[in-house]
């Protein structure tokens, strides 16, 4: 069907003029919606710039307070490191004063002893080796300072640690790694094997318990602390109190608190002269051992006791024991045997003392 355009655009008013009515109606008679806000909320507020004042001053005010607290540590910080060196200056003069009586004691000691042909230092252990040869006898001098304890240690029979067992010196300073060694207590031979004299303590215990001294037997040895002790004991409570770390028996005691001890009539002729091994120390707790020479057992050569009692006494010694000699005596430095054995080779004998870089 074909309409006119006049009579569509007539059809189209009349089909949207209700919706127009209704929208007059709606603008004449009712009121558009209000949104309500309460703009004094986002007023600036008046006392917001006093505020900002105030943090701004506290903000200055604390920027003062750290610019000291840093100054005040900084100069806290200089004196500390002004008194540290301070004190290290002190203790550095403290301690070089505290040792000029110890070097001044030494060089009295070298001083009587002579120039050393030999010398073996570490932080453990300083060792000198010197000659001694006053006419009548001849032989060395070993000083030892020990700078720790357990740089001296004592061993005991040989590599089978059977009991009765025996080793030369030079053995068991190879066997043990030391730098030095020497022959220590004295020994009787019975049921096949070679048994430690008397009292002999290592590794915490008595080998064969605790023998009362008797006849002129004294024990020598060394204490935790790493002080020469020895003497006679006739109880091991006695001995204990020491608070022995090691120690074997010989005869006899030659020095005691600096003077000389009797020497028995019988050690001063039988025999008269021998090869002889000899552990002091001095007041600052250093050792002396001397080794003598002689070319056999019979006393016609070596020393006597009372010439090597007389030498310790002249050297400033205060405890001296002596150690078994004869054909025993031996020193060992380096790995090389000092003294010339008076059997014409080393002796193996139970115990040494040894001496570790």
């Amino acid at each position: 069907m074909h309409m006119p355009p006049k009579q569509i655009n007539r059809w189209f008013m009349i089909a949207v003029a209700p919706f127009i009515g209704a929208l007059l109606c709606m603008w004449l008679f009712f009121e558009p919606p209000r949104l309500e806000v309460d703009p004094s909320a986002y007023v600036p507020n008046t006392d917001l710039s006093e505020e900002t004042e105030q943090i701004v001053k506290g903000l200055d005010q604390a920027k003062v307070t750290a610019d000291k607290t840093i100054a005040s540590i900084e100069k806290t910080a200089k004196l500390y490191q002004q008194t540290t060196a301070a004190m290290n200056n002190i203790l550095k003069t403290a301690t070089a004063q505290a040792e000029v009586p110890e070097r001044v004691y030494n060089r009295r000691i070298t001083a009587k002893l002579g120039i050393p042909k030999e010398r073996v230092s570490s932080d453990r252990i300083h060792i000198e080796l010197f000659k001694i040869n006053p006419g009548t006898y001849h032989g060395y001098a070993m000083k030892v300072k020990l700078k720790d304890p357990n740089a001296m240690k004592m061993s005991l029979g040989n590599a089978s640690g059977k009991s009765g067992s025996a080793e030369t010196t030079l053995q068991a300073v190879n066997r043990h790694g030391a730098v030095a060694g020497i022959n220590a207590g004295g020994y009787a031979d019975g049921k096949g094997g070679r048994y430690p004299l008397g009292t002999t303590f290592i590794d915490g215990k008595y080998i064969n318990g605790f023998q009362p001294s008797f006849k002129d037997l004294a024990f020598v040895g060394m204490n935790q602390s790493g002080q020469l002790i020895g003497g006679k004991f006739w109880s091991k409570e006695q001995l204990d109190r020491l608070n022995p770390k090691f120690g074997a028996t010989f005869v006899p005691v030659l020095m005691k608190n600096g003077k000389k001890v009797p020497i028995p009539e019988k050690w001063k002729t039988e025999p008269a002269r021998a090869p002889r091994t000899v552990i002091g120390n001095y007041k600052d707790d250093q050792l002396l051992i001397l080794v003598t020479e002689g070319y056999d057992e019979n006393g016609k050569s070596g020393a006597t006791l009372e010439e090597l009692q007389s030498k310790l006494y002249h050297l400033g010694v205060q405890d001296a024991y002596n150690l078994d000699g004869g054909g025993s005596s031996s020193l060992i430095l380096n790995g090389r045997v000092v003294n010339n054995p008076s059997d014409g080779s080393l002796r193996p004998v139970p115990t040494h003392f040894l001496f570790f870089k």
